[in-house]
């Protein structure tokens, strides 16, 4: 058997005060004829990435409104994530192909998982492209499949999208962050199921985006050797090429030049399906240079949910300087505490930061410096960023929008 995931008990109205009324109720409207509808989620790992977050609060959700939802992770060793991260990268754009081996590992253990697959489902929602061929394997054993692209796909490496394009439309229909992500031949028809655009969205009642009193933050600051009586800029993300930590260190660099008394922090956790992640850290504390004041931290050195809100909480500037980037939950998680922000002007982050007013946009180190030194320097502007950059979240990207939007895909599901 595949190995089911365990998530926690959630309630719809706790959000009540944060989302509003009027959506929980549009919720509770939604989900009354979809009662006992059997949902199962697959995906590649259980913890150390955005979809696992998304799940841990969505699934306990699903099962509030009466969504009989479950979770089961895949099963796969080093070969066979070794060629989904190459997969991943080339989706993204990376000019590398698989090599036929690569490809006979990750089509052989779609097999071996799908074979492992149990149960009897109303919809099986495939997470990504690592479980992607599942489906050709055991149809039978949903009766609608669904698959969820986190990932941009706006300029994939044309060799790989054209191996994975025909698997993807076998589909009963697909999940894309933005319009733009959507590959041309599900655009163009081909007999594929429709196409939803849904982003997603942070769960403001998790330890790590639940308030924290400034005390408390700086207590756990202070354990990392962060010094809370200076300007601490942080990033909170994969170590990833496409994340660009190198980048940040050199806009931390510029701006020690004017302010020698600022700190960096990098902060990251280590997935299982992505074996690249440990030679990137290594190479981002060789860039480092043994600054004493960059600290560069994951969940191995006992960075968990609350030292991640701690830090994001304490910082007086947030950063998100991604390449690429699929959506970046991250963002959302550093507006939400109401402090400036400044990502990468790619993928969606866009969708989630209106340049100039929730946050700024950039494309260069030089340009994240000069922004950051603008809001070290006008404590006042950070704050309006802050503030105006913590309501554009709560009016889009918190988790009760994201289930409304399942619910939805589930009732076209069942009308068709």
């Amino acid at each position: 058997m595949l190995q089911p995931v365990g998530v926690g008990h959630k309630t719809l109205a706790d959000y009540t005060h944060l989302v509003g009324r009027d959506l929980i109720e549009e919720i509770r409207e939604l989900a009354e004829d979809l009662k006992g509808l059997k949902v199962l989620h697959l995906s590649a790992t259980a913890f150390g990435g955005g979809v696992s977050e998304i799940l841990y609060t969505l699934i306990p959700l699903m099962r509030d409104v009466g969504i009989e939802a479950d979770w089961q992770v895949i099963i796969g060793r080093e070969e066979f994530f070794n060629a989904t991260k190459l997969m991943h990268n080339a989706l993204q754009g990376n000019p590398l192909d698989l090599s036929p081996s690569e490809w006979r590992v990750y089509e052989d253990y779609n097999e071996m998982n799908a074979q492992q697959m149990s149960g009897d489902w109303d919809v099986c929602i495939v997470h990504d492209p690592q479980p992607l061929l599942m489906r050709e394997h055991v149809p039978e054993k949903a009766k609608s499949w669904v698959w969820r692209c986190h990932i941009d796909l706006s300029t994939p490496h044309p060799p790989t999208i054209e191996r994975i394009a025909p698997h993807i439309e076998g589909y009963d229909g697909s999940v894309f962050h933005l319009q733009e992500y959507v590959p041309h031949n599900l655009v163009n028809g081909n007999g594929s199921g429709p196409v939803h655009i849904c982003p997603p969205a942070i769960d403001p009642l998790s330890p790590k985006n639940m308030a924290l009193s400034p005390e408390d933050a700086a207590f756990v600051c202070d354990q990392f050797g962060i010094d809370v009586d200076r300007p601490l800029m942080c990033q909170v993300s994969r170590f990833d090429p496409w994340k660009d930590p190198l980048g940040v260190i050199d806009a931390y660099r510029i701006v020690n030049e004017q302010l020698p008394e600022v700190q960096l922090a990098l902060v990251g956790s280590m997935a299982t399906d992505d074996p690249e992640g440990w030679e990137f850290f290594n190479s981002t504390l060789e860039y480092a240079d043994s600054d004493p004041d960059i600290k560069i931290l994951n969940n191995l050195n006992n960075v968990g949910s609350i030292e991640v809100n701690a830090f994001q909480s304490q910082a007086e500037v947030l950063i998100q300087k991604s390449t690429r980037e699929g959506f970046g939950l991250t963002v959302s998680e550093a507006l939400w505490k109401a402090r400036p922000f400044i990502g990468g002007d790619v993928g969606g982050i866009p969708l989630q930061v209106q340049d100039g007013r929730t946050g700024f946009l950039v494309s260069s180190a030089e340009e994240c410096a000069d922004r950051s030194l603008r809001v070290l320097q006008e404590p006042e502007l950070g704050k309006q960023l802050g503030r105006a950059g913590k309501e554009h979240v709560r009016k889009h990207f918190l988790t009760p929008r994201l289930l409304r939007d399942w619910l939805g895909i589930f009732r076209g599901l069942r009308a068709e």
